[in-house]
């Protein structure tokens, strides 16, 4: 039984912008990186079609990291105003001020 090749993302990102290029044919690709004419066309279709991805996603995380830093912000902001009112409390108690 054959075992099956696994590609990385990088590979196949290599592969499909040359063939995109046009400077070479499915065919001429194929062969010279032994693949499969119709995996490359199916991993050819796949980039185009999620190609509006990459951009999406950079969106949301921007989004979702400030969200989260705007939260860390505030928590900390409350953590230290707690923490001055009990200095102030105990400076108060202890006759220090």
């Amino acid at each position: 039984m054959e075992k099956r090749n696994h590609y990385t993302a990088e590979f196949k990102a290599k592969v499909v912008l040359e063939l995109l290029g046009e400077e070479s044919t499915l065919n001429q690709v194929a062969t010279k990186y032994q693949l499969n004419p119709q995996m490359l066309s199916k991993w050819k279709s796949d980039f185009v079609k999620n190609a509006a991805v990459v951009f999406e996603r950079n969106k949301d995380k921007t989004g979702k990291l400030k969200k989260e830093m705007e939260e860390k912000e505030a928590r900390y902001q409350q953590i230290i105003g707690q923490q001055s009112y009990e200095i102030h409390w105990l400076k108060k108690k202890s006759g220090l001020k």
